[in-house]
């Protein structure tokens, strides 16, 4: 019988074990299952022997997540919404509305598909499509956003503080506040990306801006644009 007992499983295993936990809403299998990372599922107990109930998903206590092979706990945040019933409050944007900014004549398009204050500070979410001659920032950071990039078509070169890569469709960069990145549509041929930033800032003032400045050609002072990208939590980096 010794043999057949698991090796007792090591710090990681059982935060594996305890995570599963808290999703598995039926029994486990009345045999020893071994899985990828080695964890065995003991037997159900004897006939006679008391078993185990799980009360109903909606009844029991939240729960703190743990991330399997990380150190750090999630938990989900305090309730902003608190009435019962729920409510209609969801908005749909069609694939056929009209763009809400274009950077410069005949250049990328812009798609304000959530600003961060639709979304109450939430998020700010962007469609970028590119159709002009190639553009793009240089490397930068921030310090207060996160930002994240998901290629939806054509090719974009996405910068993540090391390396450029030619970034197709289904790829998708996260940058921490603080990433060194950037990004460009380097061929100039058609792209189409997602940007995504958390929590949600007034980004629109600053990409209104720079549009503004490739239309008129009046651009502000060295002092005045050190004034702006601050503002604007926008740290350049020197190449």
């Amino acid at each position: 019988m010794a043999d057949e007992q698991a090796a007792a499983p090591d710090n990681t295993t059982v935060r594996v074990a305890l995570w599963r936990a808290m999703h598995v809403q039926v029994d486990p299998p009345p045999h020893v299952l071994d899985d990828e990372i080695g964890l065995r599922v003991a037997p159900q107990a004897r006939a006679g022997a008391a078993a185990r109930t799980w009360p109903p998903c909606h009844q029991r206590r939240p729960e703190t997540a743990t991330v399997p092979g990380e150190e750090k706990h999630m938990s989900y945040p305090e309730p902003k919404y608190l009435s019962a019933g729920g409510e209609v409050s969801a908005v749909l944007r069609r694939a056929g509305h009209p763009y809400d900014l274009e950077m410069g004549s005949g250049g990328t398009q812009v798609h304000y598909l959530a600003t961060g204050a639709a979304t109450k500070g939430e998020f700010g979410l962007y469609r970028w499509d590119f159709t002009g001659p190639p553009s793009g920032p240089d490397p930068h950071f921030h310090k207060t956003i996160s930002e994240s990039f998901y290629v939806l078509s054509g090719t974009v070169r996405l910068y993540d503080g090391r390396h450029w890569i030619d970034a197709s469709p289904g790829d998708f960069l996260f940058v921490p506040q603080g990433g060194i990145h950037s990004f460009r549509n380097e061929s100039g041929e058609p792209a189409s990306m997602l940007l995504h930033f958390a929590p949600g800032a007034p980004r629109e003032g600053y990409f209104e801006s720079l549009a503004e400045w490739a239309v008129t050609g009046n651009r502000p002072s060295a002092e005045e644009r050190a004034e702006f990208m601050l503002q604007h939590d926008t740290y350049w980096i020197d190449t």
